[in-house]
């Protein structure tokens, strides 16, 4: 790489400047494709051996469920222990996960029960990883004044990640099979593990395992602190919605790809990677901004973009129509999810971060499972296309609630940031 280009590069991603953070971003997308390339390859394997949308919602919930009662304490410990060494942990309990999986898979001997199990403890993972990942970048970036770009960028290596996982899984379920998906998961894990032991972070937290009280007493401030700060508050409840009926149509996307667009494995692929794709132009936006104040007022257009694209989704019975209609939502759902990460990281304290986080976590992630099971309770009753249209619907709705906070919020991001909106001290209380 030439000079000039590093340059470039770095004025753009001033993020990428620093080697920690060049490493997380890399081994991570590798690590998270694996993981949403699994994710996909199991709900298209349920389907296909029960064609049952209920069955379907169930996985959906199982992938998810453990995230709602071990985020809040995976949080607890990030904030008193290594999150470096809590994330390699994660990694080679996915590698024994994933390996035994893809064995299974290779010998023959997968079935419904297996995938349930593989799908309750890919959960667990979550559960224990997603808070760390979040609280983690901060010590990634050398200068705090790249803070915002880190996490724009993190928030796009999540979005290719979404987007790489299932474009690859698609391709090798139309030609190869399953396990080679599985695979690809294990060898994703193992390279991830690697970046991270190369990383050289500065000490930051004592090894301090909390007890069973204090533990307690740690995860109560942490709620107090989210309900007494308003804008934090509204922004978590606005992201639990989200998680409930702007993301659940993903879990019907099997119905989709084989009842309603008559496809195969492939068309599965093509519509998990448009919904990324989305994503992945949002993030590239974002990752360009300099300025906090204004992302509350593109939040606020969010719910609206991702309404009316589940509207028309659920319509379309053609599938350029259908993957179109998901870039838009998984535009607007990223933008969504990633500008509400940069503000409450501008808001939170340093010292309750690891906790804020983890229930950010829980409002993107943690809600899935309620809102993967309902879905697929209406699908088996109503059917996918209008239960689609029913949440787009709740999203438009949500959009009129959001606006209404919109003036608070704004004047919270001012205090926060300096003149030009510029973070200006992440680390103040």
């Amino acid at each position: 790489m030439t000079i000039w280009l590093k340059k470039k590069i770095y004025f753009y991603l001033p993020a990428f400047k620093s080697r920690n953070f060049r490493l997380f971003f890399s081994g991570q997308t590798l690590s998270l494709s694996g993981t949403f390339m699994t994710q996909v390859t199991i709900s298209w394997l349920v389907y296909g051996l029960t064609n049952s949308a209920w069955l379907l919602g169930l996985t959906g919930f199982l992938q998810f469920v453990p995230t709602l009662f071990l985020a809040p304490f995976s949080g607890v410990l990030s904030d008193h222990w290594s999150r470096r060494d809590l994330l390699m942990l994660v990694q080679v309990l996915g590698i024994i996960v994933s390996f035994t999986l893809t064995t299974l898979t290779f010998l023959g001997f997968v079935d419904f029960r297996l995938l349930m199990f593989v799908s309750i403890l890919g959960g667990l993972l979550k559960g224990l990883d997603m808070p760390v990942r979040y609280a983690i970048v901060i010590e990634t970036v050398d200068d705090r004044g790249d803070l915002g770009n880190a996490i724009a960028l993190y928030s796009a290596m999540l979005s290719s990640s979404l987007f790489i996982g299932p474009a690859i899984g698609g391709v090798l379920l139309a030609t190869i099979g399953a396990k080679y998906c599985f695979l690809y998961d294990s060898i994703s894990y193992a390279i991830a593990l690697l970046t991270l032991a190369a990383m050289r972070l500065q000490p930051t937290l004592q090894p301090d395992t909390p007890q069973i009280n204090d533990t307690w007493q740690k995860l109560q401030e942490g709620f107090s602190y989210v309900y007494s700060t308003v804008p934090i508050r509204t922004i978590l409840l606005l992201l639990t919605l989200h998680g409930l009926v702007g993301i659940s149509h993903m879990a019907l996307l099997p119905i989709f790809a084989a009842d309603i667009l008559k496809g195969g494995g492939g068309t599965m692929g093509l519509l998990s990677a448009a919904n990324s794709g989305g994503s992945v132009i949002a993030c590239a936006y974002l990752s360009l901004r300099r300025q906090v104040l204004g992302l509350e007022k593109l939040i606020a257009l969010c719910p609206v973009a991702i309404g009316m694209g589940l509207i028309a989704f659920g319509l379309s019975r053609e599938i350029w129509l259908s993957l179109l209609m998901l870039v838009v939502v998984g535009g607007g759902g990223m933008l969504q999810v990633a500008c509400s990460n940069t503000i409450v990281q501008t808001l939170v304290a340093d010292d309750k971060r690891g906790r804020v986080m983890s229930l950010y976590s829980l409002a993107v992630i943690g809600t899935l499972p309620l809102g993967n099971l309902l879905a697929g309770i209406l699908a088996q009753y109503i059917g996918a296309p209008n239960t689609v249209m029913g949440c787009g619907i709740v999203c438009l709705g949500q959009a009129v609630w959001f606006s209404r906070k919109l003036p608070l919020l704004t004047s919270w991001i001012k205090l926060k940031t300096n003149s030009s909106g510029e973070l200006s001290n992440p680390a103040t209380p």
